[in-house]
């Protein structure tokens, strides 16, 4: 069951990846789940991360109700893309990280829908 946390959470990625035409599907989220896993990221490979996703899974570095939209955002876009891309999507890490093509769409996803700052 999620927390009301969580709910808020993924509702408002959600509602910012559903102004994209990335794909011809929107995102599914009955099986997307969002949770704090601080000792995962103690181990070597999740230090540099602040989420990471696996398929319906968003694991995070800190505190759900703390997560930042963005990065929130950023994961469900990589839930999304696994979702269309099941296997090419988790593979293309092999060739790389910070110009994978999965990771430039996140972060253009991003961009694409954060709000305006406040005046």
């Amino acid at each position: 069951m999620r927390s009301a946390a969580e709910r808020a959470a993924l509702a408002q990625a959600r509602a910012r990846l559903d102004t994209l035409d990335f794909f011809p599907r929107p995102v599914r989220m009955r099986f997307v789940r969002l949770l704090s896993t601080p000792w995962l990221f103690r181990l070597p490979w999740f230090r540099r991360f602040d989420g990471y996703t696996m398929w319906d899974l968003i694991l995070l570095r800190g505190p759900v109700a703390e997560a930042s939209g963005d990065l929130v955002v950023h994961e469900l876009c990589h839930v999304w893309q696994m979702q269309h891309h099941p296997v090419a999507m988790p593979l293309s890490y092999l060739r790389g990280y910070a110009a994978n093509r999965y990771e430039v769409e996140a972060r253009r996803a991003v961009e694409a829908t954060r709000p305006p700052p406040a005046s």
